[in-house]
């Protein structure tokens, strides 16, 4: 963590920053063990993710996983074109076209950018929920591809598969894609397809990305409310995806915005350090946002993306960066408060269950239903699709929201979506998102919240993982009775892969880690930061005994 001595907030300098050519290089040269699980194609929640330098995200892998995807897709019998977006890592555009030439091989319809640019997440799952009006059966279904490893490092690249409901798949899609994936490098690629990139580039048809989704949103957002106030916006797309987008917003919706930073480069030498004091586009973070934090007096809103604009980060003049928590709050008892009469009305408001509970206070408040789901936005597609969810967030500064007419947006994370947002509640109210959350606090109480992370090897993150509420025989927790002990979401009663114990005025979540030798605990109290220590605290010997190793 940051401290004393650390660089954290401050400018990248020459040493930080990553070899561009040994990066683009070690992808073309470097091969993967198949026997190495670290080398092998793994999907998280956001697709597979890796270095090159590390022989985790090579040609083979993208080679495999492309004609994984193609083979799945054949298998579910979507036969419709296939949107590709990519963003600006340096190793996404190499296996961007990796993937162009595998799809055209396969006869695939690829749909690209036609100006040759970068493309947000979001504008991928606009695009496929446009394809698509509605239908998840039938002939000629459309699904995607977003090259991103989304706000990790540069030296990282990413790859993820979006089905044709237009927002993450699910684990049993990515589970047969990663397996065929590892088979098809296991047998040396035989029965890959593929054809030169200069053929696959002429074969690929334009689509216009950018057009489309900036020319669309005056239907999810009042945007002439925002124009009309006159509100100031400052977007800074943190060297990412979404920086030809803010242009085109300024300019074609007459809005008063301007890009704090238009510049892209690989190393993101411009950016200043993450609290690890390493270089990550979060924008969630007040270490990696120090920058546009600064200069929170010039605008009435400031925002950040990450390099996929799939996340947003929110910095008003009164507060400097929003914690996402207490934005996500705002958001929604703004929208689910009057800001949306055609919604209907049996709308829900979907959170995973590491958010904060100050939003359960505010869905009760406004007498909405609220569905609390395990970690990933994949849980909140089906309501997208069918509009019983009206929002779906989650703590990691991700959501997205229903037209204004009540008919789907998207149904993947859009942070250029939540941006403009925070401008719509400005405009509408002549209050900042921060001022309002000050307005929650007095009515609600202000809760504490963080995460921190606890050793764990493999085997006791696979038994956490395992966990049922039996396992878990404490009463209490920081003083307080114990009111639940959870393994499965209460919203959809899917597992949670890990637990969650609650209080009246507190909770934890311990979850195992997906990349490295740790469990997560988030953990949050409404009666202030001490008792957030203590039960922090607990929750370790919580699922310590619970796992057995006291």
């Amino acid at each position: 963590m940051s401290g004393e001595g650390s660089r954290a907030g401050t400018p990248a300098r020459p040493e930080d920053l990553v070899d561009v050519a040994q990066l683009v290089s070690a992808y073309y040269t470097e091969v993967p063990d198949p026997d190495d699980v670290d080398q092998q194609v793994a999907f998280g929640t956001s697709g597979h993710r890796g270095s090159s330098l590390r022989t985790a995200f090579n040609e083979q892998h993208i080679l495999a996983t492309t004609q994984a995807i193609v083979d799945h897709r054949r298998q579910q019998g979507y036969d419709g074109p296939l949107f590709v977006g990519a963003d600006t890592h340096a190793l996404s555009v190499p296996a961007w076209g990796t993937a162009l030439e595998v799809l055209v091989a396969n006869d695939v319809t690829v749909m690209v950018d036609d100006r040759g640019g970068y493309t947000p997440t979001p504008a991928v799952s606009h695009a496929i929920i446009r394809a698509n009006r509605g239908r998840t059966t039938g002939p000629g279904l459309a699904d995607g591809i977003v090259v991103t490893p989304s706000h990790n490092p540069p030296a990282d690249g990413g790859f993820k598969y979006n089905p044709p409901h237009g927002g993450p798949a699910d684990s049993d899609a990515t589970k047969v894609i990663a397996a065929r994936a590892n088979e098809l490098i296991r047998d040396g690629l035989r029965e890959v397809r593929r054809v030169p990139l200069a053929q696959a580039r002429e074969r690929a048809v334009r689509y216009d990305f950018l057009g489309t989704y900036v020319d669309d949103l005056p239907s999810v957002l009042d945007l002439d409310r925002v124009r009309e106030a006159g509100v100031r916006i400052g977007a800074d797309p943190l060297g990412g995806a979404s920086v030809h987008y803010w242009g085109e917003i300024a300019e074609r919706l007459r809005l008063d915005l301007t890009v704090v930073n238009p510049l892209v480069d690989p190393t993101w030498r411009f950016m200043t350090l993450d609290w690890d004091e390493k270089i990550r586009m979060d924008c969630s973070s007040p270490s990696a946002m120090a920058s546009l934090i600064s200069r929170k007096d010039e605008y009435d809103i400031a925002t950040g993306n990450d390099a996929d604009a799939d996340r947003h980060g929110i910095v008003t003049p009164d507060a400097g960066l929003m914690n996402p928590n207490h934005f996500l709050a705002v958001a929604i008892g703004y929208l689910f408060g009057g800001a949306r009469p055609d919604w209907p009305a049996a709308a829900q408001i979907g959170k995973t269950l590491v958010s904060s509970s100050m939003i359960d206070r505010v869905a009760a408040s406004l007498g909405k239903p609220l569905v609390e789901v395990p970690v990933g936005f994949k849980w909140f597609v089906p309501g997208l699709m069918d509009g019983s969810f009206g929002f779906g967030g989650e703590e990691s500064a991700g959501a997205s929201f229903l037209r204004r007419d009540g008919s789907t947006w998207t149904t993947d994370k859009d942070g250029i979506l939540l941006a403009l947002l925070a401008s719509e509640i400005l405009a509408a109210t002549g209050r900042s998102p921060s001022e309002h959350y000050a307005d929650l606090v007095a009515e609600h109480g202000a809760p504490a919240y963080a995460r921190v992370d606890a050793p764990a090897d493999r085997e006791q993150k696979a038994a956490l993982a395992a966990l049922s509420p039996d396992d878990v025989t404490a009463t209490s927790l920081a003083g307080e009775e114990i009111t639940g002990k959870l393994t499965e979401a209460p919203g959809n009663g899917a597992a949670i892969g890990g637990l969650k114990v609650t209080t009246e005025s507190a909770w934890f979540a311990a979850r195992p880690s997906g990349t490295e030798d740790v469990y997560k605990i988030y953990a949050e109290s409404f009666r202030g930061p001490d008792h957030l220590a203590e039960v922090q605290a607990e929750a370790k010997q919580v699922v310590s005994a619970a796992l057995g190793s006291q």
